[in-house]
């Protein structure tokens, strides 16, 4: 598939927009994608060509807007090698866990579909001799804009409910997977979809909050940091016609009760803090451990495995580096913050190679910091705080001003009763790790973590807005005129 490096909008591949900017792998700092940022005339074409089209793209039947995605997924599948090669060298993902995320995006039509169905589809009933009837109309034009940490599987998962419901869309991916987010573009190109369905415009944040800004839109979809969440959230004040879902981060906490099996346990923290190298948004940033000498030999055990975590670009690695230098040094900065607020290190975070993005996985003690920065830190850094019982520890772990995923690793049935009653989160497993939510379910947090917009199953709600009607065959007069009216 050719490297277009330009925007896609009506159907034609466009070359234009106001500076350079590009996408470099994270190990080796090889130029990937380049291109130019679009600025207010490729926003303004691309909102005005999801426009023009909506008409006929919302009148086709479902099962029409159906058969198109089919195609796509028949494409993504007939490229998954290359695309999660792609996903590799632009994010420094492990390549198998590129390939996994290429089989989410393959899985997510199916979800979908049954969503629509079960979620926004068509109902009809009788009552008092009137027929009522349920539809979903789709709400017009939406624009996405993508995560670097997930390239194809979250937008994607905004994009396929929001066609199949009939809605048209304006996506914009990270600066940091321009790549990739053209590359998926062009499969819905290679699929056939309708010109103006879908439209790639690229771009850093000033092109995100053009597009924010755009007066001709209908919603936006965003998966992003609160940061940027929160910017976008104030920046929709008083325009509640639009659509608004948004799924920002989390600093999620994973409690340790008492638990038998000590490497289960271990391997299961690790899984929820440091998978895709901490940047996921529902991975573990805060481990908070119940006094015990149980727990004890659990965190010993679990620094020790934490040295033997393999981080690289190979395929046998674990871990892979962050996105970029800059979020290395966030997170390495982020860590250095700690300790110069009294934490204890009891695994360092580490940049072994200074012009790589490969930071090697930290744990740290906080439990004497009194005043703690309730923020997420996205990278491979894991907090440790102890507790004396499991309230208490429920009550750190609600204390934060986010709520996406949490968890507890607990044998005894009593804690986890007491722990769903009270944990306030959008996501909470038990015995599980935090990271791997299923698609067949919502997925969504409370708090800084989202607007109660959540996606994936429910992705179906917010792509659709429900049309209540009373219809009879023919216009009749009541048997009993209302008082005050004479015919």
């Amino acid at each position: 598939m050719e490297n277009k490096q330009q925007h896609f909008i009506g159907g034609q591949w466009l070359q234009a927009g106001t500076h350079q900017f590009n996408s470099t792998s994270p190990v080796s700092g090889e130029l990937l994608w380049q291109g130019l940022a679009a600025g207010a005339n490729e926003v303004s074409q691309a909102v005005a060509a999801a426009r023009e089209t909506f008409d006929s793209w919302s009148l086709l039947s479902y099962e029409e807007r159906q058969a198109h995605v089919k195609r796509f997924v028949e494409v993504i599948e007939s490229r998954r090698d290359e695309l999660a090669e792609i996903i590799h060298e632009e994010t420094g993902k492990p390549l198998w866990e590129s390939k996994t995320e290429i089989g989410t995006m393959i899985a997510k039509a199916a979800v979908s579909e049954k969503a629509y169905a079960e979620r926004t589809g068509h109902r009809d009933s009788e009552a008092n001799g009137v027929q009522l009837a349920l539809t979903h109309c789709p709400i017009g034009v939406f624009v996405v804009l993508g995560p670097y940490n997930f390239p194809g599987h979250l937008p994607n998962g905004h994009i396929i409910p929001a066609l199949l419901a009939g809605n048209t869309i304006v996506f914009k991916p990270s600066e940091l997977t321009a790549l990739f987010g053209e590359r998926m573009v062009a499969c819905w190109e290679e699929a056939g979809l309708p010109a103006g369905v879908v439209n790639l415009v690229q771009g850093e944040a000033e092109t995100g909050q053009l597009l924010a800004a755009a007066d001709d839109i209908d919603g936006l979809l965003f998966t992003g940091s609160s940061k940027t969440g929160h910017a976008i959230h104030k920046a929709f004040g008083g325009h509640p016609e639009k659509m608004l879902a948004l799924e920002m981060g989390g600093n999620n906490p994973l409690i340790v009760d008492a638990v038998a099996d000590v490497p289960a346990a271990v391997y299961t923290i690790i899984q929820s803090a440091f998978i895709s190298a901490g940047q996921r948004c529902t991975c573990a940033r805060r481990l908070i451990l119940l006094k015990s000498a149980e727990n004890e030999e659990l965190l010993s055990t679990l620094v020790a495995a934490t040295e033997k975590i393999k981080v690289g670009f190979d395929d046998n690695c674990f871990m892979g580096p962050v996105v970029s230098n800059m979020a290395a040094n966030n997170v390495m900065a982020f860590a250095d913050g700690l300790k110069q607020a009294g934490a204890k290190t009891l695994k360092p975070v580490e940049r072994p190679y200074g012009d790589q993005a490969i930071v090697l996985p930290g744990i740290i003690d906080v439990t004497d910091i009194s005043e703690r920065n309730d923020e997420e830190c996205f990278g491979p850094l894991l907090q440790v705080e102890w507790v004396d019982s499991l309230q208490e520890g429920i009550k750190a772990a609600n204390n934060s001003r986010y709520g996406l995923s949490a968890g507890l690793l607990s044998d005894r049935d009593a804690s986890w009763q007491e722990f769903i009653r009270l944990i306030r989160a959008g996501i909470v497993n038990l015995n599980r790790p935090l990271t791997g939510a299923s698609g067949a379910a919502p997925f969504g947090g409370v708090g800084a973590s989202g607007n109660y917009r959540p996606g994936a199953y429910y992705a179906a709600d917010y792509c659709a807005y429900p049309m209540a009607s009373m219809h009879s065959d023919t216009v009749a007069l009541p048997a009993t005129l209302a008082l005050g009216i004479e015919l």
